[in-house]
């Protein structure tokens, strides 16, 4: 008899996945409220998939090729991303507003590579991990990692910026 866990599996996994997709999906457009504990849970978690990540290359060596190129590209548009996301201050709050295009295609990979497996492969679990699944989530991982460390960099001199010590003139005229 399997579980009730397991057994419900194949209903909630997708609406769960559907679930995190949407607030993905959200993300990427507008301005968005800067959340540093947010971004600092987040950052922990990424690091931490990226290592589990790294090992997985060391032990399965057929898959390294593709994380290695995945985390390249990913580092690669995680610094795009940065240089088209702007950071400023509204109503008190620090802010940003990502790029579109970037954040956009990033999903549209994501559900593609998704609905392939799904419609292809199945989401059975025993199944080994492909190389180029391992590669998109590399690629996801490395832009994250890379967009995530960025934005703080790009927040904290915001908020440098806008403190009073930076109101005051660097030099002064001499009479």
């Amino acid at each position: 008899m399997a579980s009730p866990i397991a057994a419900t599996a194949p209903y909630w996994v997708p609406a769960l996945s559907m679930l995190l997709i949407l607030r993905r999906i959200r993300r990427n457009f507008g301005v968005q409220p800067w959340r540093p504990v947010r971004s600092g849970f987040r950052l922990g978690i990424l690091v931490l998939a990226a290592a589990m990540l790294g090992v997985l290359g060391a032990f399965q060596p057929q898959l390294a090729l593709g994380l290695g190129i995945g985390a390249v590209l990913g580092a690669l548009l995680g610094l795009l991303a940065l240089k088209h996301t702007h950071v400023a201050w509204r109503d008190g709050r620090r802010t940003y507003t990502p790029n579109p295009w970037i954040g956009g295609a990033l999903t549209a990979l994501l559900l593609g590579r998704l609905a392939w497996r799904y419609t292809h492969e199945g989401f059975a679990a025993a199944q080994a991990p492909s190389a180029l699944t391992m590669g998109m989530a590399t690629v996801l991982i490395g832009y994250s990692l890379v967009y995530v460390v960025g934005l703080m960099v790009q927040m904290r001199r915001l908020a440098l910026q806008a403190s009073p010590l930076s109101d005051t003139p660097s030099s002064s005229p001499s009479a």
